[in-house]
C-alpha cells in the first residue's frame, strides 16, 4: 500500500488519503432513496446530474485512473463541484486532456474549492482481489476521504455500483455524460500520474515516468531484460510470465 501524509497537512489532496468513515446512516439512505427513485426512472443518464443538482442536491462523481497498466496502483476520485458554478462545463474526460491541460484543470478544481478524496489501491491488492474489486475498492475510499459531508447522491463511472451506504447510479463512459464524474477522471489522472512519476524513481530500470506503467514497448522490453518489481501487478498478462 502507497501512504501518504493525511490531507490536513497539505491543501492539496493528491497529497493524502486520510481514513474518514462513512457517516451517512441506513434510515437516512432509505429517505435519500425515495428522493431520488422517480428521478432516476425519468431522466437519462445525461440529464440526471442536472436535475439533482437543481434540486439543491450535493452529487460527487467517481472515477478511476490504472486498471489497464501492468504496474503502479489504481488511484480514483470523488469529488463534489461547488453549487451554481459556471465554469464546470471545462471539466471533460481526462483522457481526451494532455497532461498539462490535466494538471491545470486540476488546479482550477483547487482553487474553485471542489471536494476532492482520493482512494489508492496497491499493486498487490490488485493482485490479491482482482482488477475490477480493487477500481471500486479504489473508489469506496476516495468517497470515504472527502473533508466534507457525503454527498447526497453518487455518480459512478462504469457498469457498477461501490459498496456504501449513499444512493447511487452507475454510469457508463460517465465522464461524457457528468460533470462530475469528468472532474473525478481529471483527478484521479493527476494523483496517478504523480504516483508513478514517485515508482520511477524508486525503480528507474522501468521508465515509469514515462509510460506510467502501461504496456509500451519500452516496458514489455525492460520486463524482459529485468523482470517485475514490486511494483508491478504479478497476476497480469505481460508479467507474470516474467516472474521468477
Amino acid at each position: 500500500m502507497y501512504l501518504y501524509p493525511r490531507q490536513g497537512s497539505s491543501p492539496d489532496p493528491c497529497q493524502g488519503v486520510p481514513d474518514i468513515p462513512d457517516k451517512t446512516g441506513r434510515r437516512a439512505v432509505l429517505i435519500m432513496q425515495g428522493l431520488f427513485s422517480d428521478i432516476a426512472a425519468r431522466i437519462d443518464d445525461g440529464a440526471f446530474e442536472k436535475a439533482l443538482r437543481d434540486q439543491g442536491r450535493r452529487v460527487g462523481g467517481c472515477d478511476e485512473a490504472g486498471r489497464g497498466p501492468l504496474a503502479g496502483p489504481v488511484v480514483a476520485a470523488c469529488v463534489i463541484l461547488p453549487e451554481n458554478d459556471d465554469t464546470a462545463s471545462c471539466f471533460v474526460d481526462s483522457k481526451t486532456l494532455s497532461p498539462p491541460r490535466r494538471e491545470q484543470l486540476y488546479r482550477q478544481l483547487l482553487n474553485l474549492r471542489a471536494a476532492i478524496g482520493i482512494g489508492v489501491v496497491s499493486a498487490a491488492t490488485i493482485d490479491r482481489i482482482n482488477i475490477l474489486q480493487a477500481s471500486l475498492l479504489a473508489m469506496l475510499r476516495a468517497v470515504q476521504t472527502l473533508p466534507v459531508l457525503p454527498p447526497d447522491f453518487l455518480l459512478i463511472d462504469g457498469t457498477f455500483t461501490i459498496a456504501c451506504d449513499i444512493p447511487q447510479r452507475a454510469m457508463v463512459r460517465g465522464e461524457s455524460k457528468s460533470r462530475a464524474i469528468a472532474a473525478a477522471s481529471i483527478v484521479a489522472k493527476v494523483a496517478r500520474d504523480r504516483l508513478m512519476t514517485e515508482l520511477h524513481h524508486t525503480y528507474p530500470l522501468y521508465n515509469f515516468a514515462a509510460h506510467k506503467g502501461y504496456p509500451t514497448a519500452a516496458h514489455r522490453q525492460a520486463l524482459r531484460i529485468h523482470g517485475p518489481c514490486p511494483a508491478h501487478r504479478l497476476t497480469f498478462n505481460g508479467v507474470r510470465e516474467h516472474a521468477r
